[in-house]
């Protein structure tokens, strides 16, 4: 593997700091504003959509995308610095440079698996930032860590399918733009257990489907991933043309789609790491406690370096992981993809938390962005499977070497 980031990277990376800088940054209390204004958690604010205008006059718009009909054709690799950069400011550049979840992995799953005309209605107003969407899998009733759980049904009726069934954590689906979800249910229950599972497409305004409530985030909105709902579907029927793939794939697909995902989210949490790490150093240098500056006590100094050394294993593991999945592809890179999935958040909340604590009351308080970056790394433990499903089959997978 090449350490050094290639020419298109690197112009990429200086055109995306500058817009962080220039752009996002001082944007960030305008949207806090905006939203409290709106008195809606969710609401939109007009600075993000003036944002997303700007990113896309500048050329920085669906980064991740690999495939070149759809998006900049970028490498793992490539793109991995790019939404380093993103995670800097996480409640807006990812969704003002169109490359926030939960959309990216509905778009590469429409992408991979979508038939023409799934692609036509949905795939193309998404990639155009003109909608939103959500991915309906995780429910209240059942363990969603093993996705063979779940029970929402989806039946053939003639030439419809009828959905039934409670999700939460939907993620996408409080967002007012939000037109689709993708709904992962069983459609046969007799099935092999990764064989019972399928997808359909629902749009929200479809008879029989109830937004009951938004779910908070250590009682955050998370509107950057466009909120999370629990919603009922309820005799919910759509055309049988609205089925993703097969019968029976939803598994499979699930899985595909949750790969590129996890190594995003980890990408960006390396950059959260380092906006944390930053603060902390500015603090430490200003801040005059018991006669010195905080940056000569050696407390401080300590959470310093070890935050440096913390961020750049993670770094160096996210960009191995990258090759890979560019290399041998995501099912090569599994234990990788695993393996940052368990290091990269762990390593960004205890970085946010030595920050947090320099900050000392400021840090818990709306006047610096730590709170919200620690909610966010502390739920990415959970979020696309908690630390302990992937510390089983990473074991799992180790055992079987020397078996």
């Amino acid at each position: 593997m090449d350490f050094q980031f290639d020419a298109r990277t690197e112009k990429l990376r200086a055109r995306l700091g500058t817009f962080l800088e220039e752009c996002v940054h001082p944007a960030e209390a305008v949207h806090a504003e905006q939203v409290a204004a709106a008195g809606d958690p969710w609401a939109r604010s007009p600075v993000l959509e003036e944002l997303k205008a700007e990113a896309r006059r500048r050329g920085l718009w669906n980064l991740f995308l690999p495939d070149p009909r759809y998006g900049a054709g970028l490498t793992n690799l490539q793109y991995a610095p790019l939404a380093e950069l993103t995670g800097r400011s996480p409640h807006l550049a990812p969704e003002a440079v169109n490359c926030a979840a939960p959309d990216t992995g509905n778009m590469e799953l429409l992408a991979e698996f979508g038939s023409e005309a799934q692609r036509d209605r949905w795939l193309k107003p998404l990639l155009e930032g003109e909608i939103r969407s959500a991915f309906c899998m995780t429910e209240p009733e059942v363990a969603s860590s093993d996705a063979t759980n779940i029970a929402t049904r989806i039946v053939r009726d003639g030439d419809s399918y009828v959905i039934d069934g409670r999700k939460w954590w939907s993620s996408g689906a409080m967002d007012p733009r939000c037109e689709i979800f993708i709904v992962m249910g069983k459609t046969d229950p007799g099935a092999d257990r990764h064989r019972q599972q399928s997808m359909v497409l629902v749009p929200r305004d479809t008879p029989g489907v109830t937004v009951r409530r938004g779910m908070t985030v250590f009682g955050y909105s998370d509107a950057p991933h466009g909120g999370h709902a629990e919603i009922d579907f309820t005799g919910v029927r759509v055309p049988a043309a609205n089925l993703v793939g097969a019968e029976g794939a939803g598994f499979a697909i699930a899985q595909a789609r949750l790969g590129p995902g996890r190594i995003h989210h980890c990408m960006r949490l390396v950059g959260m790491a380092e906006r944390a790490l930053e603060l902390l150093c500015r603090r430490a240098n200003q801040r005059i406690a018991f006669g010195r500056p905080l940056a000569e006590q050696g407390v401080v100094r300590e959470w310093i370096a070890e935050s440096r050394v913390r961020i750049e294993q993670a770094r160096l593991l996210v960009l191995k992981t990258a090759w890979l999945m560019d290399t041998v592809g995501n099912k090569g890179a599994h234990t990788e993809i695993q393996a940052i999935k368990i290091a990269t958040p762990a390593m960004a909340e205890w970085v946010i938390d030595k920050a947090i604590q320099g900050y000392g009351g400021a840090g818990v308080s709306q006047d610096t962005p730590l709170a919200g970056l620690w909610a966010q790394a502390r739920t990415l433990r959970l979020a696309d499977g908690p630390d302990e499903v992937h510390r089983s089959s990473l074991a799992k997978r180790e055992l079987r070497r020397w078996a």
